[in-house]
């Protein structure tokens, strides 16, 4: 299949408060924004659970969207999460995104009562009929409560003209491959679950959608660069070294440790939003040390598994 317009290293930026007003830090934001552009991320999807966009009230939702499809400026695609509880906002959000230039919305089934099968297909046509840009759908059982099967997703798929992607975060490897065969290449996949990223990309996924790289771009952009080239222990050993600190920033919630690790960087984006606390201290003394063990970026060749530690 030709490679879609969409993928690589997709890159979610956290959403920076000031610790004096807790109001949203926009030029912290933008600070941050760049950064991944000129890391070389891949694309930039702002206003996902990393984003803390659950946090935001409208007037803040609308101005981080703002600022952050503003500061890519077309560099790279930008993705933006539009997900609400209500379907009435997530259409304003997805519109929003559309006039502020955004290049695709994301959409997770953000449900407070138990949706039935009909409910969320109306949910999700409703929004994506919304604009005119691509839609990814978001499955996350693990914060939403709802597990989209790979038969749904494509059944969707099939009545939703402009649904083209699907970012799969259950972890479950086979329905990359899955959703690839039922919707016979229709559908484009990343992935949401940074422990199996290796294993997603040899599943067909474009995409690898991570906060990691706020932190450790590098890392994250050598381990797609390798796998793509073939060189298949190279990316092993990468993904080796690297996976004491994704199991980490994911265990401890990424605004909470991305955050964390910003400060420890001279990067503050601010402290996270209640009822989120900052990183306890013990906890940002680990990340410390996660963090120096990666350096800047991976070692020679040679010098990888040494790189990555021991376990934690």
């Amino acid at each position: 299949m030709p490679t879609p317009p969409l993928h690589g290293i997709i890159a979610y930026p956290v959403t920076p408060f000031s610790p004096d007003t807790g109001e949203p830090d926009l030029a912290a934001l933008r600070r941050l924004t760049g950064d991944l552009v000129d890391a070389g991320s891949h694309a930039v999807a702002p206003l996902g659970s990393t984003g803390e966009s659950a946090y935001l009230r409208d007037a803040e939702w609308d101005a981080v969207c703002e600022t952050a499809v503003q500061t890519v400026a077309g560099r790279v695609p930008t993705v933006v999460g539009v997900s609400h509880w209500s379907t009435e906002t997530t259409v304003r959000r997805a519109r929003t995104a559309a006039r502020n230039g955004a290049d695709a919305i994301m959409v997770l089934a953000q449900t407070y009562w138990k949706l039935t099968e009909d409910e969320l297909a109306r949910h999700f046509a409703t929004v994506a009929a919304a604009t005119d840009l691509p839609v990814m759908l978001y499955n996350n059982p693990g914060t939403s409560g709802v597990d989209l099967l790979p038969e749904t997703v494509v059944a969707l798929a099939e009545k939703i003209p402009n649904l083209t992607m699907v970012k799969e975060s259950s972890g479950d490897v086979a329905r990359f491959r899955a959703l690839l065969e039922r919707s016979d290449g229709a559908l484009s996949v990343y992935n949401g679950n940074n422990p199996v990223a290796l294993d997603a990309f040899r599943s067909g996924a474009a995409g690898w959608c991570t906060a990691a790289p706020c932190l450790v771009p590098r890392w994250c952009l050598d381990l797609y660069a390798v796998e793509r080239q073939g060189a298949g222990e190279r990316a092993d050993a990468l993904l080796a070294a690297l996976s004491p600190f994704l199991r980490f920033i994911v265990g401890h919630g990424l605004p909470r440790a991305i955050k964390a690790g910003l400060a420890l960087q001279g990067r503050s984006a601010g402290p996270p939003r209640p009822p989120l606390l900052p990183l306890p201290a013990t906890e940002t003394e680990q990340l410390r040390e996660l963090l120096g063990r990666l350096g800047s970026g991976p070692p020679p060749e040679n010098a990888v598994a040494v790189a990555g530690g021991p376990a934690v």
